[in-house]
């Protein structure tokens, strides 16, 4: 093995160490701030958003059937049903529009 890759695993811990103890340890007090605390609020949702998003686009073998599957998925959790009837719905949608598409 070289010994190269424990260098780079060892800054990689002590970068990931960093970015998760510095702000513990900088801010001390109780954030009051209106607009940082919703800021902070919604980093974890956009994040998830930008990671997830690219991934429905390519998950099928059309972007048509992936965007279909999109909305299906967003229709239905705006009329609040539960994860599995989203994931479903979803999941059925995109499989009528690829056997539409294909056949």
């Amino acid at each position: 093995m070289n010994h190269g890759v424990f260098g780079y695993i060892f800054v990689m811990a002590l970068v990931t160490y960093l970015i998760r103890s510095l702000p513990l340890t900088l801010i001390r007090q109780e954030i009051k701030s209106p607009f940082i605390k919703s800021f902070l609020m919604y980093v974890p949702y956009a994040t998830l958003a930008a990671m997830t998003f690219p991934a429905i686009l390519t998950a099928t073998n059309s972007v048509w059937s992936a965007l279909a599957g999109f909305a299906a998925a967003l229709v239905l959790a705006f009329m609040k049903k539960s994860l599995i009837m989203v994931a479903a719905g979803a999941s059925a949608a995109v499989f009528v529009l690829e056997l539409i598409l294909l056949g």
